[in-house]
């Protein structure tokens, strides 16, 4: 009677134990799928003085993923930029270039896999109330230097007939010289923005080990049942 019951203790145990295993694994295949919560954004400075926005993934099935970035103005919206980035457990940051000023929103919409994400981060970005100082001294306006004819004309030579010629002719060049010296500042820099694929995507948001994980649980649940019930038969013989 007593080893009866010891067995059909143990059978019980055994059968939840696995029931709880295949509960856990099927959980945690579930929790590797790319998800929205998995993203973030912010709007910061770089070392430069110049705004940036940094988006991060946390996505730890290293899903890959297409992140655009849209500027809001009075209910329009204008495309900034768009790259593809893949998630990691630590986190995966991609960095989009952008001048924002002071309270400015941004959408920003991230598309995984086939039908795994197609989402916006949730609420949208707002710019901080202090826009970035930037680092590059501002330009010195130009001096002119209109001491050089003086510096050229002789001092001490008495005038002669052909000294208001020469005089004449030093201006123009002086002139000349002075126009040359004052450049137009050359453009600022174009930075043209890659476009993104979306070839690469993957189709699913499932990591490899998903049928292998899913084909344990089974099997353990299936042991577990046939465990209690074997347990509940000895038991019922047993009393009979």
């Amino acid at each position: 009677m007593s080893i009866s019951s010891r067995t059909s203790r143990t059978v019980r145990i055994l059968g939840v134990a696995s029931a709880t295993a295949a509960l856990a694994l099927g959980t945690a295949g579930t929790a590797l799928a790319c998800n929205i919560k998995d993203f973030s954004a912010v709007a910061s400075c770089d070392d430069n003085g110049k705004g940036v926005i940094t988006v991060t993934d946390k996505d730890g099935s290293r899903q890959k993923a297409t992140v655009s970035v849209f500027l809001s103005t009075d209910g329009s919206e204008t495309k900034i930029d768009e790259k593809e980035v893949t998630g990691t457990r630590e986190g995966a940051t991609v960095t989009f270039s952008e001048d924002w000023a002071p309270g400015a929103t941004y959408r920003i919409h991230v598309k995984a896999g086939k039908n795994l994400v197609d989402e916006d981060i949730k609420p949208n970005l707002t710019a901080p109330s202090k826009a970035c100082a930037s680092s590059e001294p501002a330009p010195e306006p130009s001096e002119t230097t209109p001491s050089a004819p003086e510096e050229t004309a002789p001092a001490t030579v008495e005038p002669t007939a052909s000294a208001p010629e020469s005089s004449e002719a030093a201006e123009p060049s002086a002139e000349a010289s002075a126009s040359d010296s004052a450049a137009p500042a050359a453009g600022g820099e174009n930075f043209p923005s890659p476009a993104a694929g979306t070839s690469n995507l993957a189709e699913t948001g499932s990591s490899s080990s998903t049928p292998l994980i899913a084909g344990i649980a089974a099997v353990l649940v299936v042991v577990g049942g046939g465990a209690v019930f074997f347990g509940m038969r000895r038991r019922g013989a047993s009393k009979a």
